[in-house]
């Protein structure tokens, strides 16, 4: 384990694997440097890439500082391409993919950029959040209910049927969910508006000019790949993929594949 400073004085834990250019990989909610996934991506890649596997502040072995700002994060992210030399290529799953936009948009050395199944719900075609969601997100992770607050996520932000979480409740698993729920609102906070089922603004989405790689799965819900071609159609240097035979929970080696051969490409190595 290895650590930065942020900007505010928060230490971001991180983990570097491999040798070759760096690409920093950037989880989405309930994610952490030893989710299982994360690990395994970053192993998978560790052959061509130097890879940083870090925990979002908040998160695992990483600090915070209040009041939270989602420009914190992107200085958390700045600090990271420092460790690595000044610049880097980013990976961003889901939140963490919004996450990824937004540090580009601000000016960050980012070389290439690769997001999967960023959640900007453009059209009503399936769920969508509730308009107090940000709202009653804030009071139930200020009263440290933690499982309340993976519970309202997951039904109210994801959408997922409330028997279906209801069994995960017990499962083993809940409790490493309920780790990382307090940091649930910066996730929400990453998103922005984009959840509220309106077309994606061009002028916001612009700013992000470095090459990207947008991807969905083939097995995805129509809203989510819906998003992913929206976002394609509004950044100025984007690649659209469908990974067949996935979904949101993408197989590691299925997205690795993906990712080295767009990191990998000649404009990387220029």
């Amino acid at each position: 384990m290895q650590h930065a400073q942020s900007r505010d004085g928060t230490t971001i834990a991180f983990d570097r694997l491999g040798q070759g250019p760096p690409i920093i990989l950037v989880g989405g909610a309930f994610s952490y440097r030893a989710f299982p996934k994360l690990v395994q991506l970053a192993e998978l890649l560790a052959g061509q890439f130097t890879v940083i596997n870090y925990d979002r502040r908040g998160r695992g072995d990483s600090g915070d500082t209040a009041p939270y700002a989602v420009q914190r994060e992107i200085e958390d992210l700045q600090a990271l391409i420092g460790a690595v030399g000044g610049s880097a290529s980013v990976w961003g799953w889901s939140s963490g993919g919004a996450l990824a936009l937004r540090a580009a948009a601000h000016g960050l050395e980012v070389e290439k950029l690769a997001v999967y199944e960023v959640p900007f719900m453009v059209d009503d075609s399936g769920h969508l959040p509730p308009a107090d969601f940000a709202t009653r997100l804030d009071e139930v992770t200020a009263a440290d209910d933690r499982s309340g607050a993976v519970k309202l996520y997951m039904t109210q932000g994801m959408g997922i049927p409330s028997i279906i979480v209801t069994l995960m409740r017990r499962s083993p698993f809940w409790s490493k969910l309920k780790a990382t729920a307090h940091t649930l609102p910066y996730d929400w906070a990453a998103l922005g508006d984009t959840m509220a089922g309106k077309p994606l603004s061009a002028t916001e989405w612009a700013v992000v000019t470095v090459p990207t790689l947008v991807m969905a799965g083939e097995k995805s819900p129509a809203q989510l790949r819906n998003g992913a071609q929206a976002l394609a159609d509004v950044l100025p240097d984007a690649q659209h993929r469908v990974l067949a035979r996935q979904s949101h929970n993408v197989s590691m080696k299925a997205l690795a594949a993906a990712l080295a051969e767009f990191f990998g490409s000649e404009k990387q190595s220029m």
